[in-house]
């Protein structure tokens, strides 16, 4: 079996004004993440995370931030672009494990709707998809509120 590891990370501002997506799912809270697309730190990450494992570059190489097909975009759309950029490599998703760093909100009780989401498109099952919440206990510009940042590691298969 030929699989590989890779690893993405992501960070955004927090603003207000913004609507706060996090795992494909809207959050109820007062600031939202500045982006060209919807911003979503998660997405961004695991996006990231599978083009390094399939040796592809990285998320603003394939969906460049200078073009205006991608303004606004729904991050879901580019992970399920990313899942069929690495199929053309033959290579599948084995699995996610992500951490997302912030204060607030806090993420337990929306994990799961994150994990049936992100699974749901990357064509795998849920169990196959780990996120995990932590602070920086205050420290940083995650620990000010600032903005918000996430860790992906993931595995894939060859078909």
């Amino acid at each position: 079996m030929n699989i590989r590891v890779g690893f993405g990370y992501d960070a955004h501002q927090l603003v207000e004004g913004r609507d706060l997506w996090l795992g494909g799912v809207k959050l109820e809270h007062s600031k939202g993440l500045l982006g060209h697309s919807d911003a979503d730190v998660l997405i961004h990450a695991i996006c990231d995370a599978l083009l390094g494992a399939a040796n592809m570059r990285d998320i603003g190489y394939h969906f460049p931030d200078s073009s205006a097909d991608y303004k606004g975009i729904d991050s879901k759309i580019l992970l399920a672009k990313v899942v069929d950029l690495i199929a053309t490599k033959g290579y599948r998703v084995g699995n996610v494990d992500a951490t997302v760093c912030t204060e607030r909100p806090k993420l337990n009780p929306h994990i799961p709707a994150m994990q049936q989401v992100l699974a749901e498109v990357m064509g795998v099952d849920t169990d196959e998809v780990s996120i995990k919440a932590t602070t920086t206990e205050k420290l940083g510009f995650t620990g000010r509120e600032e903005g918000i940042s996430a860790y992906a590691t993931v595995l894939i298969e060859k078909e």
